[in-house]
């Protein structure tokens, strides 16, 4: 089935496996971004010779008028939204004594605010249609908490929340809203973590494994799929969390 779907950070690690694999599959995709402007063009070329297109526009999605722009954009082209997938996000290892409030503003708004402004923008239109999925990413983090990690922690238990209570709200107008909880997954968020680090993180994980992007989109399709599942935090980490 040909859906009309919105990937945020779409340039780079998950995103971009989102968006790739959604695209192959069939399905007409949005492919947001900010800054990597060069990475998503990579991303745009390599399936255009597989004969496969997908739409790029870049927008701030931590900021109200460019997400809102991001949504009319794709509801005046393609005239719905089907799926809206918020993957947008950063972190920063910072010990909570030396945060600074732009630190923290900028986790916030990044993480949090880009998925309140997101999910309000497009979810008028999927009440109208009396139908839509919602797929936040968040992280592990948001669950447990993170050492050095407070803000980006409390920015991921934020959007958890946000999935919850939002998918009781809309259930009636069948939308479903449901989160992805990766634990470490091999991106270049990741690339700061040491060969011995990672084998030392792997050493706690029952799977013995730190996880692939492809792990993370393989669910987002079971959730785009799935008739039943709405108001879930889908915890994807190869046992490291039970």
């Amino acid at each position: 089935m040909n859906r009309i779907i919105i990937v945020t950070g779409a340039s780079k690690g998950i995103g971009r496996e989102i968006a790739k694999e959604l695209a192959i599959k069939g399905n007409t995709i949005i492919a947001n971004y900010n800054k990597s402007e060069k990475d998503i063009k990579e991303l745009q070329q390599e399936l255009e010779k597989q004969n496969i297109k997908i739409d790029i526009v870049k927008a701030d999605v931590s900021k109200r008028e460019e997400a809102s722009k991001l949504v009319k954009y794709t509801i005046e082209k393609y005239g719905k939204i089907d799926v809206l997938i918020n993957n947008a996000g950063i972190s920063q290892i910072k010990e909570f004594t030396q945060l600074t409030d732009e630190d923290w503003n900028n986790m916030i708004n990044t993480n949090l605010n880009s998925v309140f402004y997101m999910c309000q923008e497009a979810c008028n239109n999927m009440i109208h249609n009396k139908n839509g999925c919602i797929i936040n990413i968040s992280s592990i983090w948001g669950i447990t908490g993170a050492s050095c990690e407070v803000h980006y922690s409390v920015s991921k238990a934020g959007v958890d929340a946000l999935t919850k209570a939002l998918a009781k709200e809309l259930g009636p107008s069948n939308i479903r809203v449901n989160s992805i909880a990766p634990g470490i997954i091999k991106t270049e968020m990741n690339a700061h973590l040491s060969e011995e680090e990672i084998q030392d993180i792997e050493e706690e994980i029952p799977l013995e494994k730190i996880g692939q992007a492809k792990d993370i989109e393989r669910c987002v399709e079971w959730l785009i799929n799935d008739e039943y599942t709405t108001g879930q935090v889908v915890s994807i980490n190869g046992g490291w969390n039970i």
